[in-house]
């Protein structure tokens, strides 16, 4: 049962090297960039829903562009600037 919680399959694994978790850690992503990294690992492995997750990574991405571009004041707020 623990490696459901701590190393699912879907992410890649423990003795995964590209273990989705690994990969988010060694190149200290954030939460963004972390999520986009972590669905696109996934995508159909987990429920068999590739297109649902891949929309999930392209959300996670679109977001931090927005951010990147001054459209949100943060990661994460949906206050646009004008």
């Amino acid at each position: 049962m623990a490696d459901v919680v701590e190393h699912p399959s879907h992410y890649g694994g423990k003795t995964n090297t590209y273990e989705a978790i690994k990969v988010i850690e060694a190149w200290n992503l954030g939460f963004h960039l972390g999520n986009v990294v972590k669905y696109i690992s996934r995508a159909g492995k987990k429920h068999d829903r590739m297109l649902e997750d891949l929309k999930k990574a392209a959300w996670y991405l679109q977001r931090y562009i927005d951010h990147l571009e001054g459209k949100h004041n943060e990661p994460g707020t949906t206050t646009k600037t004008v």
